[in-house]
């Protein structure tokens, strides 16, 4: 038999150039929607969040309905039976760089109130960093029977990879089927995007924090601390996608809402040329501290670890080092001093060599250590090499691969018997009694002397 290795292979999902935007998000709403109803697993997990039963799934494209008069033709439409009761939701689909678009979703809300459905689900490239946030402003006294929920695409591609990588699928059938869209939306003809923009502001932004003239009520800055949030958002899926646990940002109390968290970032940028950030892996020995200065160009990674409680500086020390024999040299290790606002710093190189540079002062204890990986932030603001994003990306994933996934949390010893030595007697300890025990164990041994016919003191 005749046959060519360059014979394009005959895949599930076929992958080709977009006829328009309308086609490609056709496609990939099918593709998508065929998969949560094939894989039992998958689209269980992606379905339960939203508040679905576990039951039979169907979905269907592009049904038309009539609200008002007008001819509607959402993209798509799941149900879940589970004996006598349907789940069912609204699904809106956007890709590439087409935004959602407020007055659509709002009539999907009157279509599934009329609908007496449960939820609408828009899919689009815009991000969310909480369940509880939307991209765009609705009516919000339209949420009071319907349920509204956001996925990225990313968030569909990273539940996929966790899905079949990490939790495994039970079907080889189903798994293939996976794996067919995971490769789907991996293709960037799909339409389902990376990050991959800082945005228009971004230059501006970037030479107006080396020139200390920002202002937080730029629209600019403002853009610019959005699109960090969802830089960080990206971080958190790609680092979920290859540790299969999910990764989250961590908020301060201060910052937990969406409109507190914006004005906390535009007021750093503006005030110090900073944008932070604070990502949680599961069973970390610290968090994962990101911080990008945009006046000293530096993208700044750290985490900090609780120090030994028992022992002295060398031993605390020791038991760092030894964490971070495959490290890089160039970490800063910082030992923070218990009751005091002061710190000793050095390389990790230098710490090798005079790891007293990080003991304390005697009858000073260490309270915890902060590591920290400096490096030179990118200026572009696109994803390639040497941009912004790319930097940001690297120095965080190099950090966790190099340093915190190697750290282990301390934690106290059991406590140890005493060695008895072989021929000595064992101590008796002397209990003392209290007084009213004391006088019932008293008055017991005269009765029992009476009975006997003896006085106590016979006894004794």
């Amino acid at each position: 038999m005749v046959k060519d290795e360059q014979w394009p292979v005959a895949r599930l999902i076929p992958i080709s150039s977009a006829s328009g935007v309308e086609a490609q998000e056709r496609r990939a709403a099918s593709a998508l929607l065929a998969v949560i109803t094939s894989v039992s697993e998958f689209g269980r997990a992606l379905l339960k969040p939203l508040g679905a039963p576990s039951g039979r799934i169907e979905t269907f494209i592009e049904v038309p309905f009539k609200i008002e008069g007008r001819s509607i033709r959402p993209d798509g439409i799941i149900t879940v039976t589970r004996g006598s009761k349907t789940w069912g939701a609204v699904v809106e689909t956007k890709t590439a760089a087409t935004p959602l678009d407020p007055q659509q979703i709002d009539t999907y809300l009157d279509l599934a109130r009329q609908l007496e459905f449960n939820a609408v689900l828009s899919i689009s490239n815009q991000y969310v960093t909480s369940s509880a946030e939307y991209p765009v402003e609705v009516d919000r006294r339209k949420l009071k029977r319907v349920s509204l929920h956001h996925w990225s695409w990313i968030d569909v591609l990273t539940e996929a990879v966790v899905q079949k990588q990490h939790r495994g699928v039970s079907d080889p059938d189903q798994a293939y089927i996976l794996g067919e869209l995971i490769r789907y939306l991996s293709d960037p003809r799909s339409g389902a995007l990376a990050f991959e923009s800082m945005g228009s502001g971004w230059t501006a932004v970037r030479e107006g924090a080396r020139q200390h003239t920002l202002r937080k009520t730029a629209a600019e800055v403002s853009d610019v601390a959005a699109r960090w949030d969802d830089l960080l958002r990206y971080l958190g899926l790609e680092l979920t996608k290859d540790l299969g646990r999910e990764v989250k940002q961590v908020l301060t109390k201060e910052e937990r809402t969406p409109q507190a968290r914006q004005n906390a970032l535009t007021d750093s940028l503006a005030a110090s040329g900073r944008l932070h950030a604070e990502l949680q892996v599961p069973d970390s020995a610290g968090p994962l501290e990101v911080v990008a200065d945009l006046r000293s160009r530096q993208v700044i990674v750290s985490t900090n670890i609780e120090a030994p409680r028992e022992g002295r500086s060398k031993g605390r020390v020791s038991w760092l080092l030894r964490q971070l024999q495959n490290s890089p040299s160039t970490l800063k290790v910082e030992s923070k001093i218990a009751r005091s606002q002061a710190s000793l710093a050095t390389t990790l190189e230098e710490a090798r060599q005079k790891p007293e540079a990080l003991y304390p002062e005697a009858g000073k204890d260490i309270r915890h250590f902060v590591l920290t990986l400096t490096r030179n932030m990118g200026v572009k603001r696109d994803a390639s090499k040497g941009s912004f994003i790319e930097s940001v990306m690297s120095i965080t994933t190099d950090f966790y691969a190099d340093v915190l996934q190697n750290l282990r949390a301390w934690k106290a010893p059991p406590p140890k018997l005493k060695k008895q030595v072989e021929g000595e007697p064992r101590e008796e300890s002397a209990i003392e009694l209290p007084e009213l025990v004391e006088e019932a164990l008293d008055q017991a041994e005269a009765e029992m002397a009476q009975e006997a016919g003896e006085s106590p003191a016979e006894q004794g």
